[in-house]
């Protein structure tokens, strides 16, 4: 098995179901990538020593979902200046409202790139859009996901004009 090139974290184990999602568009584009559980409130040490030795492991993206307070994406972004891609994670009483302000209110110099509220899917894109800038095969396998994309679209609105 090849080296993990992308990071899939999460705040606890009922975030899965979502980030699920992510790892499966890695494996339509045949990009590694290792998921953990890593809570920034409940295990704070152990989540700075993975985002601080995630470089040295050869990791060039990471993502991180969590719901309510949100802090994971910006406590892995404090520890590392490899891109960061935060994903809301709906839950609790204000639907992930809180923790899309929490991921995409961050001080300047801790940038996290932050996807739409359980955006794990379009979290995985943009990590291979940022990895297709020095990967051709890879830049080859988004553009033909998007031109698939738009086949099913234009298929989609002829089958409804032939009603």
């Amino acid at each position: 098995m090849s080296t993990p090139r992308v990071a899939i974290l999460m705040g606890s184990e009922s975030d899965l179901k979502t980030m699920q999602k992510a790892a499966e568009v890695f494996e339509a584009m045949g990009v590694t990538c290792e998921m953990k559980i890593s809570s920034a409130h409940r295990l704070p040490q152990q989540t700075a020593d993975y985002a601080r030795s995630a470089k040295a492991r050869k990791i060039e993206v990471i993502i991180c979902g969590a719901g309510m307070a949100a802090h994971l994406a910006g406590a892995v972004a404090a520890q590392t200046t490899l891109p960061v891609i935060g994903v809301p994670l709906a839950s609790g009483a204000l639907a992930g409202v809180d923790a899309l302000y929490a991921t995409v209110q961050m001080p300047p110099g801790i940038p996290v790139a932050t996807v739409a509220i359980d955006g794990a899917a379009n979290a995985a894109y943009l990590a291979c859009q940022i990895l297709a800038l020095k990967d051709d095969g890879l830049a080859q396998k988004l553009e033909a996901a998007r031109e698939a994309s738009r086949q099913k679209i234009l298929a989609a609105s002829e089958k409804l004009s032939g009603r």
